[in-house]
């Protein structure tokens, strides 16, 4: 079994940055892909990027340029830098591990709780 710990979620102007921290426990993680998603008010629930054990990264196309996800495997963390914020990045952001990369949501092994990112305009 693999927890994780979301944290760093907020409210912030448009045009600010947070950053979403994720920890894991249980096991390590350090050789599983992490990744984020998110979902807002009556929408599903999207792929917004993903860190492979060595550090290959994917990004949702409405994040490029904007979100760096990283991690640190000594740690058994990823993180998620967020700049530019939008209001159309308003979503409870979650943290998860598994076959992300090649089957999305269909590929996550396991889910953090959420955190709620609020942007305004």
């Amino acid at each position: 079994q693999v927890q994780l710990v979301e944290s760093g979620g907020g409210l912030v102007q448009a045009g600010g940055a947070l950053r979403l921290s994720c920890a894991a426990s249980g096991r390590t993680v350090s050789r599983s892909t992490m990744g984020w998603f998110r979902q807002a008010p009556g929408k599903e629930r999207e792929f917004v990027a993903a860190i492979t054990w060595d550090s290959s990264t994917r990004y949702a196309d409405s994040v490029k340029g904007r979100f760096t996800i990283s991690r640190d495997n000594a740690a058994n963390t990823a993180s998620l830098q967020m700049n530019s914020l939008n209001p159309e990045d308003t979503a409870v952001y979650y943290c998860a591990t598994g076959s992300i990369v090649v089957r999305g949501l269909r590929g996550v092994d396991y889910w953090g709780q959420g955190t709620q990112v609020t942007v305004s305009s």
